[in-house]
């Protein structure tokens, strides 16, 4: 497990751009037939992925979190951008299909990811933070039908917002939240941009009470996102590519613009859950 360390923005402001891509952006992550973790001590969420191909692979905890198993003190959201896959915890099998998602609760403790077809292998992106109680394990459907440890995204919970005009018209889809799928501190879902549109969460913001990590897929060999972070009247810039993530802390701001249209994973932790919980930049004010 990889290990980051927090950052001020003051010593933020001074770094080179290989600095600021060592400290915040993740790469090499969905290789095949691993588990990649990296542990942040921003509000300590871990952001990884695992890509079975030609096997189970089980989720440990390592000698990092010096625990007994990986959700002794924690939670775990897991979102399906690959093929078809399985998740099994403590001997239940669920299947988790493109875009599926789950939530797996402290104390769960034998868990293994598997693909349907290695040919067209699932690939579960994984966000982890700290937990103090025990909130159900839920398989999470964009569409279908609810049942017995299965809930489907409420329709209030599909956003559609912004417009061609603007850059930003997109629909966000909200996987982990209070109301549809509890949870301790862990929000977590996901935002597709219309054909034509590149600008994510512009007009931009921050929020002191939680952070966000940003995966960005669904692009091109070809194609990037600028993803902008600082402090608003200190911006930078990553150049983001296919399946890279990038950490933000509480007192950046976070909005990406595409080359193209992207979809992008937000995950976010903190004290507080409540997702219009923000405070707002103007446009004018950024620089």
């Amino acid at each position: 497990m990889e290990i980051r360390t927090a950052a001020s923005p003051k010593d933020v402001k001074n770094y080179t751009t290989e600095r600021l891509r060592e400290e915040f952006l993740i790469q090499g992550l969905f290789r095949s037939d691993e588990i990649k973790l990296v542990y942040s001590h921003i509000d300590r969420i871990i952001t990884g992925t695992a890509t079975p191909v030609s096997g189970k692979l089980q989720l440990t905890a390592g000698e990092e979190l010096r625990a007994d198993y990986f959700l002794q003190r924690r939670e775990l959201g897991v979102i399906n951008i690959g093929g078809k896959g399985e998740i099994t915890i403590d001997g239940r099998t669920y299947e988790v299909n493109s875009m599926d998602g789950m939530y797996i609760g402290l104390g769960a403790k034998d868990i293994s990811f598997a693909s349907r077809d290695g040919s067209n292998p699932a690939k579960f992106y994984l966000n982890s933070t700290p937990a103090h109680r025990a909130y159900p394990t839920v398989l999470i459907k964009r569409e279908g039908n609810a049942g017995e440890g299965v809930v489907v995204i409420k329709a209030e919970n599909k956003v559609e917002l912004g417009s061609l005009e603007e850059s930003n018209h997109r629909v966000i889809c909200k996987y982990i939240l209070p109301g549809q799928v509890e949870s301790c501190q862990l929000v977590m879902g996901m935002t597709s941009l219309k054909p034509g549109s590149v600008w994510n969460t512009m007009p931009c913001h921050t929020h002191d009470r939680r952070m966000e990590v940003y995966l960005y897929f669904d692009i091109p060999e070809t194609a990037f996102v600028m993803h902008y972070m600082g402090e608003p009247a200190e911006t930078r810039h990553i150049v983001v590519r296919n399946e890279e993530a990038v950490i933000s802390p509480s007192w950046s701001i976070h909005a990406g613009a595409g080359s193209r249209a992207y979809t992008f994973i937000w995950g976010m932790a903190g004290e507080n859950q409540a997702f219009n919980d923000m405070d707002a930049v103007a446009m004018k004010d950024l620089k």
